[in-house]
């Protein structure tokens, strides 16, 4: 199959691939997501056939509007009123329970929950409404993989796997959207995101946070949640900025290349490092989540690399979903002074 690439102003012939079966990657505000009609069980098989991807594992549903929702859900309470008010279109997921039969269990990975979300990108809303119907949406990459945050990304993976791409430039966020339960007594925080805790409980009051690890033989009520995942080909290692230096030694004794993935600030110590082995995060904690995966992902160019040193950042407010991410990729191994 030949990957086409669609540029924003070609969503009509974008659509009718969608309207056909056939799978299309689409831009959103947080990573780019594999597209395929919700409601056609065919395509949306072909979603995981093409990823790789657990069947257990539910996908994530896309509208334009919050009348879709409630098309579908047995219940939408004033907290997802409240919540869709506050953030949609953005990048927060609500799961719902369905009404029997809303979506086959290809959807829902067999549960009687849905996740859905309206996302921050016009031309992905547009492309919803020129298909008439709501489209699934789980990270377009081989599954287990860093996100992609570009269209070149998406054709790296899945280039010859599905119909194509709408490629609308690099995306916002580049962190995927925070997933909140609402189906449960009280409203969890599955997966966070650039919505925090503290965002929702400022519209809804008290919330949980459950970011336990998925064991093997148990079904995820979300996507991200299993123990490694966003992971390239070499080792992760999260590493303090106050620490670069004493992992960089470690690293070199190694005996074989390694790459940093780290602020400005600390690789401009390292400038006699050759410059593909630094990929620079930028200056705070809202490019560093911006480009995280796409140092993954530079990396994964670069086959001799064998080790990532990748920062941290304190884990509050946008932090904690950045460190959720690293802390995955790496396979929660990090690097110290005292083990290393």
């Amino acid at each position: 199959m030949q990957t086409k690439v669609f540029k924003p102003d070609q969503l009509v012939a974008a659509a009718a691939e969608l309207a056909a079966g056939e799978l299309v990657a689409f831009p959103t505000e947080t990573v780019y997501g594999l597209g395929a009609d919700a409601t056609n069980e065919t395509a949306v098989k072909k979603v995981f056939q093409a990823k790789g991807r657990p069947s257990d594992n539910p996908l994530i549903v896309h509208v334009a509007d919050v009348a879709t929702v409630k098309k579908y859900v047995a219940d939408f309470p004033t907290t997802a009123e409240k919540l869709t008010q506050a953030f949609w279109p953005g990048s927060l997921t609500i799961i719902l329970p369905l009404q029997p039969n809303a979506f086959s269990k290809t959807v829902t990975g067999g549960l009687n929950t849905a996740a859905f979300r309206n996302p921050r990108n016009q031309v992905t809303l547009d492309l919803i409404k020129q298909l008439g119907r709501p489209i699934v949406g789980p990270s377009a990459n081989t599954s287990g993989k860093p996100s992609p945050t570009l269209a070149e990304h998406v054709l790296h993976d899945l280039a010859g796997k599905i119909a194509g791409v709408v490629d609308d430039g690099p995306t916002g966020v580049g962190l995927e959207s925070t997933v909140i339960d609402l189906s449960t007594a009280t409203p969890t925080i599955l997966r966070p995101g650039a919505v925090t805790k503290e965002d929702i409980e400022a519209v809804i009051g008290s919330i949980d946070a459950d970011h336990h690890k998925v064991k093997a033989d148990e079904v995820p009520k979300a996507p991200g949640m299993k123990y490694k995942h966003y992971a390239p080909n070499a080792q992760v290692y999260m590493t303090a900025a106050t620490d670069f230096k004493a992992a960089a030694a470690w690293a070199r004794e190694q005996g074989e290349p390694f790459g940093l993935l780290a602020t400005d600030q600390v690789l401009a110590e390292f400038s006699a490092l050759a410059p593909a082995y630094r990929f620079s995060l930028g200056d705070s904690i809202v490019t560093a989540s911006q480009h995280l995966f796409d140092g993954l992902r530079h990396y994964d160019q670069l086959p001799e690399v064998k080790l990532i040193l990748a920062e941290e950042f304190p884990a509050q407010g946008l932090g904690v979903a950045y460190m959720n991410r690293l802390a995955k990729s790496a396979g929660q191994q990090r690097f110290t002074k005292s083990e290393h």
